[in-house]
């Protein structure tokens, strides 16, 4: 989303940073003290390009996901004001309530308040709850000492800033004047300034002529080159890629960029399928975006890392994953392994921490995440810096499920998440559990079956499996579980005895 700078609608971002002003004053009394009496406002709000969402399956329960922050009413004084597009199932509220150690689900059900707008549309959460006076007027109402209340988002735009204004409280999240930073040319720029390894590639391209361009000079520049990738500046997930092939394609023809062009509609993959070529440009010139190379390897990962800039300046690392990657090259974030591989976990951490430090000076605050391709070579792990993510994303709801069930701590330079009792743990997680014949499955249903089969989180041994996503499963047949093992292998075993259940349980052979 951009802005010119003559545009009224632009928020009052001096009225905006004041307000953060008083999250940086209270920030220790609202975190550092479990018997402080807080308000945290949830919004699970997408605001993200809505003709991109189409394109994601169950979109609308993407909300959900960030109902593992329930976790937070486990503090006996914490409120918890939790707002979504449509009501959602009790019995789901229940299921993540049971989890709460040392608290009686009563007890958190009485500081926990749900709210709903009523509306299914794919308008973004947070506009929904912008044209609803009294529904802003509830929720201010119910909050508790609001010198101690924040909001908690999946990302923040001007709407989240227009909304922070209208309840009076702050955001703990990225002032949107610096979402640059965030997106696909952004992130390179700041890779270059950091002196880091990027692929080649150009940045910054509004035009199809400028993307013809971008492939014709990578070609030139790398005659082997195979395939280049085209990222939308705002694109999520890899649905805002698309994947050139040079088949047949010399780098010498001296009609190189004609021939291209030539072979532009017949050798360019989209990785959403539910786009045409025409609206991907079309949505492409929208939001600019890059054209890069396409990362070959024969040993190749996608780890992500994980970070967190809080009020008082501190910069800092909180987990690395391996991504687990599909659809078109893949492109698509299917699920994630935590943590990363201790072959090059410190690696890639340290990496990220520069470039935390990097935001930081820049104003950045709260949680993004970074990706990297890593390619194994002769001499060691090859790690290319890929993209920012000023957002929660796809690794944030997991880890924070393990460490409120937990309590542990994770040492990014060993690449050892530990437990207070001295124990590992480990998890696997995925946002794409999905298949057709799930379809028809209630919440109701899924738990039965979890219970029955011994697939639930057994809080003493603590390991087992968390859903969550699991509105979308009786209308999409999809749902996500992160399954907590003491190693990888040992949480993978959970994720696929759990799908083998539920194959089992709707006759998939």
């Amino acid at each position: 989303m951009t802005h010119s700078a003559n545009d009224t609608s632009l928020p009052d971002f001096g009225a905006f940073q004041q307000l953060q002003q008083r999250f940086t004053e209270y920030y220790h009394d609202i975190f550092e003290n479990d018997m402080a009496e807080k308000t945290v406002v949830i919004i699970p709000s997408l605001t993200l390009d809505s003709e991109m969402l189409k394109t994601v399956k169950g979109a609308l329960y993407y909300e959900e996901r960030l109902l593992c922050m329930l976790m937070l009413l486990r503090m006996p004084r914490t409120h918890v004001i939790y707002v979504t597009s449509v009501p959602i199932e009790s019995s789901i509220i229940d299921y993540y309530l049971h989890l709460l150690p040392g608290i009686t689900a009563y007890h958190a059900r009485q500081r926990l308040l749900m709210l709903s707008c009523y509306d299914a549309s794919t308008q973004s959460l947070t506009e929904k709850i912008l044209k609803r006076p009294r529904l802003i007027n509830r929720i201010r109402s119910s909050i508790r000492s609001p010198q101690l209340t924040h909001m908690a988002c999946f990302n923040v735009t001007n709407h989240e800033t227009d909304l922070a204004l209208a309840l009076d409280i702050p955001i703990y999240g990225c002032d949107p004047a610096l979402l640059y930073l965030g997106t696909k040319s952004g992130s390179r720029t700041l890779f270059k300034e950091l002196g880091l390894t990027l692929p080649a590639g150009y940045e910054n391209i509004y035009t199809e002529q400028g993307i013809l361009e971008a492939l014709m000079n990578l070609k030139k520049h790398d005659p082997n080159l195979r395939k280049a990738v085209i990222k939308m500046n705002d694109g999520f997930s890899g649905e805002g890629n698309a994947v050139f092939r040079y088949e047949d394609i010399a780098a010498n023809d001296p009609e190189l960029e004609i021939e291209i062009a030539q072979r532009f509609d017949s050798q360019l993959c989209l990785v959403a399928s539910d786009l045409t070529l025409l609206s991907f440009l079309e949505k492409f010139k929208s939001m600019g975006g890059i054209v890069e190379a396409f990362i070959e390897g024969d040993i190749k990962e996608s780890p992500s890392v994980q970070c967190r800039i809080n009020p008082s300046g501190r910069s800092e690392v909180i987990s690395t994953h391996d991504q687990m990657m599909g659809g078109e090259c893949n492109q698509v974030f299917l699920g994630a392994a935590f943590p990363a591989n201790n072959a090059y976990n410190y690696e890639v951490a340290t990496i990220a921490k520069k470039v935390s430090e990097g935001l930081q000076s820049r104003g950045v605050l709260g949680r993004f995440g970074m990706d990297f391709i890593s390619v194994l070579n002769d001499t060691g792990w090859t790690h290319y810096a890929i993209e920012i993510n000023l957002r929660k994303g796809g690794t944030t709801h997991p880890f924070i499920m393990i460490q409120f069930l937990t309590g542990g701590l994770f040492d990014w330079e060993r690449g050892v998440y530990t437990m207070p009792n001295g124990q590992e743990r480990c998890y696997f997680a995925s946002d794409n559990v999905v298949h057709e014949q799930y379809i028809g499955l209630t919440p109701h249903d899924l738990i039965d079956i979890a219970m029955c089969n011994g697939l639930l989180y057994d809080s003493a041994k603590q390991t087992g499996v968390m859903f969550h996503m699991i509105g979308a499963l009786s209308e999409y047949g999809k749902l996500g579980m992160v399954c907590i093992g003491h190693s990888i292998e040992d949480a993978k075993s959970f994720y696929y005895k759990t799908v083998d259940v539920l194959n089992k349980e709707c006759g998939i052979l």
